[in-house]
Parts: structure tokens; sequence; C-alpha cells
């Protein structure tokens, strides 16, 4: 039997608390909502889930509060077999938490409070260079201080590690930092918002994944939702297209396809096979409402990869 492929997520940890509504109060007002979900989030944390779901050893290196949420987050990671030696409490601080807002199409607006994440600091980080060291996939967001992620890139480098850079939430960047990241993965509004040109449009999209290779980034993915995600190298551009559904609740999909892309990619397919498996498992994740409750497992994932695959 193939070994386990080994993903390590240095990364956030949140409590998400979904509310869903058909509108949004207006300054000093108070509406009802239509339902309530609380559940384990956080970016970092839900890579970590994706990732373990579709047959990795995953492991966190992550920071929690000493309050309410924190044991139970790490008794979470635990119970899903993810590898939490690396997670410890901050005292005095508040776990990280995002109160999220879902309207009757599926989107969402987020507020992150990153609260003991921004405890994720370079010394964690070199703490758990033993564990680095053996991964063959390191992945990061923005979650975390960005002097972190610079860090863990570089030195990941240094160890000859694949890392994969998802910049969420946005917010700007010294992009030539991250030019030894083999992958940096936004969406089409992070694309935006690091790079100040409009993603409407697949040809905007490549225009911007031009510019961010440019900045010395060497492989770039953008993902555009239902249009599918655009690879982008300094010798060639392709749209590899996502798989319809009918969707419920986006949230956690980009990470959905950040936590698999890791999987596949580490499992040794070929790149565009490994973004395609990527497009079908975060399209699944949007049919259910939450974000790591509506991740899927592997065994599940290749029954419907076998039904629905469109790979050329």
């Amino acid at each position: 039997m193939p070994k386990k492929p080994c993903v390590v997520v240095v990364g956030s940890a949140n409590i998400d608390l979904t509310t869903f509504t058909d509108q949004f109060p207006r300054p000093g007002e108070t509406i009802f909502g239509d339902r309530f979900d609380l559940g384990f989030g956080g970016k970092g944390a839900n890579q970590a889930v994706a990732a373990s779901f579709c047959g990795a050893e995953a492991h966190m290196v992550a920071r929690v509060g000493d309050d309410l949420f924190g044991p139970p987050t790490i008794q979470n990671f635990k119970a899903l077999g993810i590898g939490a030696r690396h997670i410890k409490m901050v005292k005095g601080v508040s776990s990280g938490v995002a109160p999220i807002f879902v309207d009757k199409s599926g989107q969402n607006r987020i507020f992150v409070v990153k609260g003991a994440n921004d405890w994720v600091t370079p010394r964690v980080v070199d703490e758990a260079a033993r564990l680095l060291k053996r991964a063959d996939v390191i992945v990061l967001q923005f979650e975390i201080p960005l002097a972190t992620v610079y860090h863990t890139v570089r030195l990941a480098k240094s160890y000859g590690v694949r890392t994969i850079v998802n910049p969420a939430p946005a917010m700007p960047a010294e992009l030539k930092k991250l030019a030894a990241a083999d992958y940096f993965i936004p969406n089409e509004s992070e694309a935006e918002t690091i790079t100040g040109k409009p993603v409407q449009s697949v040809e905007q999209a490549r225009a911007c994944a031009g510019y961010l290779l440019d900045q010395g980034l060497s492989r770039v993915i953008l993902t555009l939702g239902e249009r599918g995600a655009l690879l982008a190298t300094r010798e060639a551009m392709e749209l590899i297209p996502a798989f319809p559904v009918t969707a419920q609740d986006s949230t956690g999909a980009g990470d959905a396809f950040i936590g698999s892309f890791a999987v596949f990619l580490a499992e040794g397919y070929p790149e565009r096979e490994a973004i395609a498996r990527a497009n079908l498992y975060a399209a699944i994740s949007t049919t259910a409402i939450g974000t790591q409750k509506s991740f899927i497992k592997r065994l599940r994932f290749d029954r419907e990869w076998r039904a629905r695959a469109r790979v050329a």
C-alpha cells in the first residue's frame, strides 16, 4: 500500500459562527436570521481537515486561546486524526473567531477576529522543524502573521519541501518574499486586492496572473468559482473547468480546494488532474452547509470522480 502523503498546515484555527439570512440589518436595526450554525473553522484548520479527509497524514502548527473554544478546537483536530502536537493554547488570549453571514444565493460575508492566530510566530515554526522537514507539502494562509508566512516559505525551500501559499484573507504582501513558494493560489477577490487589477472575466484573470508571475512567483492558480481554476506559469496558461453543482453554502470551498490539491499533488497526480480533482472536491463542499462539516471523505470523492471526471 502506498505511503500516505504528509501535509503540514501552518495556519489558523477559528470557530465559525454562521448566520443564514435573506437580508442584512441597517445601522441601528435588529432583524431575525433564518438559522444559525456553530462549527470549527479557520482557513488553516479547514485545509488540514480537507487534506486529512482526502487521505493524507495531516498535521497542524497553530495556536488557540485559553478560552471556551480553545480545548474543544484541539480535541476536534485529534478526533479527526490530525496531528496536534504543535497546537498550544496562549494564556490570556481569545481563540480566533469568524462570524459568517450567508445569503439565500449561498454567497458569504465573513469577519475574522484573529486572536491567538497572531501568536503563530516564526519561533513557533522553528519549533516544528522536525515535522516540516518530513512533509511532502506545507500549506500556508494569511490568517497568521505575514512574517511567519515569509519565514516558513524560506525554511521550506531550504528543506526542499513544496509549499502552497493561499493569500487569504487578502492583504498587501511583499510578493518577492513569496517567490520561493511552489504555488500561489488566490481567488478572484484576493487577486484583485493584492494586485489592484480587476478579475471579472477569464481574460482579466489571465492578465492578473501574468502580473503575479512578473513579481517573481513561479506558479499561480486563480480559483474562479463556477468558471474553474486558471493555472498560470511562465510557459503557458490554462483554464481547468469547474464541475456544475447546486450550491447551498460556498463557505470553505476555497479551503477544500487548497487542502485537497495539496494531497493530490503529493500523491503524484499530473498537475492538471490534481487541479481538476480539487475543483470537484471544492464544488461538492458547496452542496452542504458549513465548512469542515461539508467536506467529504476520500471514498465518496473517488466515487464522484469516477462518475464525473472530465480530464482530457
